[in-house]
């Protein structure tokens, strides 16, 4: 294993979305993550990895939790685990008999993360909801979207990924310090309505300060400023616009063969935006995107072709970084962030559920009982 987080061992109760996602940074940042999968209907494996990358760099094993032995099983595992990561909803692992309190008397200083979307406690706890409806309640999906147009869902980034599974990662690396200063564990209680209200900081401090109009697509990062824009290319493609700052606005006015343009508006008046979008997109509508791209090569103009998720691996920045590597024949971003002395990769190709029963032995558990289990059905 590599990465700064070698030597540290997680378990994974596995879920879905952000769960998977924290666990996948926290691995590939060198944690022994183990992931215990559920034992019932795992499908036979064909040979080769998962398809599913979220569960890259980590060992799996199938365990019937509905058995007691399985229970026991999970309990010693989390005696040997740093941290816990689990997504169910509230009360769940307490009900199993694998909640804080359980894990704690094996182990106190047990690091036990809880990943939901409405958290531990408040009256939407123990309701199902998806991205979407998380990000919703935070604010955040209002805010997306054109003027006079209803809001449009982020794909599921930033509740799933960004207000979830990162806050997840986060908390568990935050407390991970904490205990091995006080040797005590402690509940990491991620919820994605928190994470998204938590992305939406900035936001909420402009309204704050008066600078932010309460209004969908009339500001300045919300496409009411034309500098801050996608705008449509002769050939079907789109170029992002984010010249803010003046003198990357002037740079955007050179390179499009505005600048000595008569009675162009300044740049922030609000009462002209809507204009000179109009004068921005029919400029753009007389190159391709990728005439475009090469117009605004080398300039500080903030202008960028929008790729789709089949270019951007093969874009000379992203292949210069390793921004995207191919594992096991599946192209895929790679781990982040960067780390000068102790640099993470992907330590493995995901695992199908169930297929690494001899991780157990490596987490300190008899190859003996290994064998019972896997014939009393407790372990896939």
């Amino acid at each position: 294993m590599s990465g700064p987080l070698a030597g540290f061992r997680v378990l994974e109760l596995a879920g879905i979305g952000p769960g998977p996602y924290a666990c996948m940074l926290l691995a590939d940042a060198g944690a022994d993550v183990l992931r215990v999968d559920r034992a019932s209907g795992v499908p036979v494996p064909d040979g080769g990895s998962s398809w599913d990358v979220l569960n890259r760099s980590r060992r799996s094993v199938a365990v019937d939790l509905k058995q007691p032995d399985g229970v026991e099983l999970v309990l010693d595992l989390a005696a040997q685990a740093d941290a816990l990561v689990e997504g169910w909803r509230p009360g769940v692992a307490e009900r199993l008999g694998i909640g804080p309190e359980a894990c704690w008397e094996r182990n106190p200083a047990l690091v036990f993360g809880r990943m939901t979307g409405w958290g531990q406690d408040g009256p939407m706890a123990p309701r199902a909801g998806h991205d979407i409806d998380y990000i919703a309640l935070s604010g955040a999906l209002w805010s997306v979207g054109r003027s006079g147009e209803r809001p449009v869902p982020p794909l599921n980034l930033v509740g799933d990924f960004g207000g979830g599974g990162m806050l997840m990662a986060f908390g568990i690396c935050a407390a991970l310090l904490e205990a091995g200063r006080s040797g005590r564990g402690q509940v990491v209680d991620a919820a994605m309505v928190d994470g998204a209200a938590s992305l939406m900081t900035m936001t909420y401090a402009f309204i704050g300060a008066g600078l932010w109009q309460v209004e969908r697509g009339a500001n300045l990062l919300d496409t009411g400023a034309p500098f801050y824009e996608v705008y449509e290319a002769a050939d079907g493609g789109h170029v992002a616009v984010g010249a803010i700052e003046p003198q990357f606005y002037a740079e955007l006015l050179r390179v499009l063969g505005l600048d000595r343009e008569p009675g162009l508006p300044a740049q922030m008046d609000r009462s002209r935006w809507p204009e000179m979008k109009e004068r921005l997109a029919a400029v753009f509508r007389t190159r391709t995107r990728d005439e475009w791209a090469a117009a605004f090569e080398g300039t500080d103009a903030c202008v960028a072709p929008v790729l789709s998720p089949a270019e951007a691996p093969s874009h000379p920045h992203n292949v210069a970084r390793a921004t995207f590597v191919e594992v096991d024949g599946v192209v895929q971003p790679g781990p982040v962030p960067r780390f000068g002395r102790t640099p993470a990769a992907v330590q493995r190709p995901p695992s199908h559920p169930g297929a690494d029963r001899d991780a157990l032995a490596d987490w300190g558990v008899d190859p003996g009982r290994v064998a019972r289990l896997r014939d009393a059905g407790v372990i896939g």
